[in-house]
């Protein structure tokens, strides 16, 4: 499964912040956040796991969850390349905007002058 469809679901976006926030969590530390059964949570820790979103490391009895930085580094800069371009687009927008405000000021105002 690819990142994006590991963030996707509503749940597992919820993880993401859980862990952006926290740093990192037990996946009973996790469960706690949720109102589903764990096995539930673990379904989506794998789904996240395997996608290469967060990382997992065995600590005595627990497992500790932390979010990938490159992982989320590269749905940012997806997420940025989006943005740049609808920016572009709405300054040419505001653009065009701004020269047919202007074209029909002068226009009125070329009128205001026929009429003297």
């Amino acid at each position: 499964m690819d990142k994006f469809t590991a963030i996707a679901d509503i749940t597992r976006r919820r993880i993401i912040e859980l862990l952006a926030t926290e740093g990192e969590l037990s996946a009973t530390d996790i469960c706690r956040h949720f109102q589903v059964s764990p096995q539930a949570i673990s379904q989506h820790l794998k789904v996240l796991r395997e996608a290469g979103v967060v990382s997992v490391e065995k600590r005595a009895q627990q497992r500790i969850y932390r979010l990938n930085s490159e992982a989320m580094a590269e749905v940012e800069e997806w997420a940025k390349q989006f943005r740049e371009m609808w920016s572009r687009r709405f300054e040419k927008l505001d653009a065009l905007l701004e020269a047919r405000m202007k074209a029909g000021q002068q226009s009125k105002s070329s009128e205001g002058n026929d009429e003297s």
